[in-house]
């Protein structure tokens, strides 16, 4: 396993993150937990999860409520793991059907975060990070919340999840003024398919030293080799289908240059990724340990300047960043 800092900071993590959305909701306990055993056997040391992952479990619950969370705290509960593994939820969403059950309150910072470490069955969160940007909330609040946990050791780093450039400018510049550290990540939508942060949000993550946590690096299904499994007969999603129609002409070249240097399109696409300067680890949601092996590959899988280059001309950028991409 490779490993890298989580941006300015001191800590490493390996250059994949096992996202357990899936978890409780398309993957059952059982199979959750054997993907964490072989995710740390492989040397995977970071795992992502939210405090709204999970799906509807219980017949007494509208929402499956941290039915992710509390999964990885059973499997963390049987010992000799806590101290493996760096260790990251977020909050904001919608947690109870009261006006306070949401977004970024110190009020609803403080008793989410109570109710992860709960159900995480640990005394600590390593990166803690906000799932969206409160714009109702000021970020004097935010912050003064978020020192409050750091202080009591609940809480390590502090990162955000869906930002904009500006939003992490703001949220950095609010941080500085209190001599606090800030954001140490970000975790943003990217893929081949999808580089609008390429803009602004890469540059703003690169000038304040933010490591970039990509979500969705293989689109959903659709840089799996969406085209292949259609024709075999495999179900997608309507959201793939839809994609797959309006981009077909690119997944035929895409699928084409993968078989044409021998690799999976799920592991190209990560690959790509990896070699990103900016990409700290990609988000990989395997529903299963075969489907993270599969992951493992992009490891090890060297992507020449002009592989590169085909790449960006099947699946083009925005033109580089902001504001050369458009201005001159």
């Amino acid at each position: 396993m490779q490993y890298t800092h989580l941006g300015r900071s001191g800590l490493q993590v390996s250059r994949l993150c096992l996202g357990t959305m899936n978890f409780g909701m398309v993957t059952d306990e059982p199979t959750s937990c054997k993907i964490m055993d072989a995710a740390i056997e492989a040397g995977i040391n970071f795992i992502d999860t939210a405090d709204v992952y999970g799906g509807p479990q219980r017949p007494d619950m509208e929402k499956g409520y941290g039915i992710s969370e509390e999964i990885i705290g059973r499997w963390l509960a049987q010992g000799g793991r806590r101290e493996r593994i760096v260790l990251a939820t977020k909050v904001y969403q919608p947690m109870g059907t009261g006006p306070n059950d949401r977004r970024l309150s110190a009020y609803h910072i403080r008793q989410a975060c109570e109710d992860s470490l709960r159900r995480l069955q640990t005394d600590h969160i390593d990166l803690y990070q906000m799932h969206h940007i409160d714009r109702r909330t000021p970020w004097e609040e935010i912050w003064q919340a978020m020192e409050l946990l750091v202080k009591q050791g609940k809480v390590i780093y502090a990162g955000s999840s869906n930002f904009a450039g500006w939003d992490i400018a703001t949220a950095q510049c609010a941080a500085a003024s209190r001599h606090f550290m800030g954001l140490v990540s970000e975790q943003s939508l990217y893929h081949l398919g999808a580089r609008t942060i390429e803009l602004e949000v890469i540059p703003a993550c690169r000038h304040y030293g933010l490591g970039l946590i990509p979500w969705s690096p293989i689109g959903g299904g659709l840089l799996g080799g969406a085209l292949r499994k259609a024709a075999e007969g495999r179900r997608a999603t309507e959201l793939v289908r839809r994609q797959v129609e309006q981009r077909r002409p690119q997944l035929e070249a895409y699928e084409a240059f993968c078989q044409q240097i021998r690799a999976e399109p799920a592991v190209v696409a990560l690959a790509w990724l990896l070699h990103n300067s900016a990409v700290t680890a990609p988000i990989v949601g395997p529903r299963t340990v075969e489907q993270l092996a599969g992951n493992l590959r992009a490891l090890d899988l060297a992507l020449s300047d002009e592989m590169l280059r085909r790449l960006d001309e099947i699946w083009p950028g925005p033109g580089g960043e902001a504001p050369k991409a458009y201005a001159w």
